[in-house]
C-alpha cells in the first residue's frame, strides 16, 4: 500500500478523464494523497522531479518505450514499472503482427526482454501485464 507520507501521481491526457478521477478521489477522501495531472504524460512526467517506487504505464502504445526510458532513471533500485496491455488483444501472439499499436507493443516487449538491468515477468492476466523490477 501507499505509505503514510506517500503521494500518488496520475496523468490523464484528457481534462474530462482528469475531472472524473479527481471527483472519485475526492469522494474517497484521497484528494490529499493523489495528485492528478492533465496533459501529455511525456511532458509532465519529465517535469515532476521525483523518484519512483512504482510506475504504471497504460498509455498510447507507440509511446511505451519513450515512457519507459523517461521514467527508468528515476525509478529507485528494486522499484517497479508495470506495463499494461502487453498482449494487445492477443495480436502480439499472432504469426504476423499487424497494426501500429500491436507492432509498438511487440517492439516494447522485445525491448524489455533484451534488457539486463531489470528482472521481468509477463503476467497472463487479462490483456497481459509486464512486471519489471529495476536491478
Amino acid at each position: 500500500g501507499l505509505s503514510s507520507d506517500g503521494i500518488l501521481h496520475t496523468i490523464e491526457l484528457r481534462e474530462e478523464d482528469a475531472f472524473i478521477a479527481r471527483d472519485y478521489f475526492n469522494k474517497a477522501g484521497l484528494d490529499e494523497k493523489i495528485i492528478v495531472h492533465t496533459g501529455n504524460a511525456l511532458n509532465i512526467a519529465g517535469s515532476l522531479n521525483e523518484t519512483w517506487d512504482l510506475v504504471f504505464i497504460d498509455a498510447d502504445k507507440p509511446g511505451y518505450i519513450d515512457y519507459f526510458n523517461l521514467v527508468f532513471p528515476d525509478v529507485k533500485k528494486n522499484g517497479f514499472i508495470l506495463a499494461d496491455n502487453i498482449f494487445f488483444h492477443g495480436q502480439v501472439l499472432q504469426q504476423e503482427v499487424k497494426g501500429k499499436n500491436a507492432k509498438a507493443i511487440m517492439a516494447f516487449n522485445q525491448f524489455i526482454k533484451a534488457r539486463s538491468d531489470v528482472d521481468k515477468v509477463a503476467l497472463t492476466i487479462r490483456d497481459g501485464l509486464y512486471l519489471i523490477r529495476k536491478l
